[in-house]
């Protein structure tokens, strides 16, 4: 489901299962460029991390559901590294930097990286064969 206040222009997303499913992991490896094309359903309840690049975004109060994918996913990763690239502090500049380049090495399949959903609602999804699915304890 997808709302927008017409005055303020509040939005919210999110995406649920008609029935009710067990919290999961999915985990996927990139391991190409064609493996950016996987679809992504991440909930308002999950969590996504990158292990490789020590980043995760963790559900809160402004969470959204959405439908992507892989590129689109690290697309959201890359737009949140971006914006601290330009910090005073060298050291966070450097690190951004480093990130960012590792990120689109990501999306052309030349870097390989997991993709980590965890969802306690089981909302959430990657959509392919080489998906490994663990349910979460």
């Amino acid at each position: 489901f997808s709302m927008e206040c017409s005055s303020c222009k509040y939005h919210m997303s999110d995406v649920e299962a008609s029935e009710k499913k067990d919290p999961c992991r999915y985990i996927f490896e990139i391991e190409n460029e064609k493996d950016v094309n996987v679809r992504v359903i991440k909930s308002s309840t999950a969590t996504v991390k990158i292990p490789q690049l020590k980043m995760e975004v963790k559900p809160g109060p402004a969470s959204i559901g959405y439908i992507s994918n892989i590129e689109g996913v690290l697309d959201k990763f890359y737009q949140i590294v971006k914006e601290q690239k330009d910090d005073e502090d060298e050291e966070i500049r450097k690190k951004a930097k480093n990130l960012l380049k590792k990120i689109w090495k990501a999306k052309l399949g030349d870097l390989k990286i997991k993709i980590i959903i965890e969802d306690p609602e089981g909302n959430s999804a990657i959509l392919s064969n080489k998906t490994k699915v663990e349910r979460l304890k």
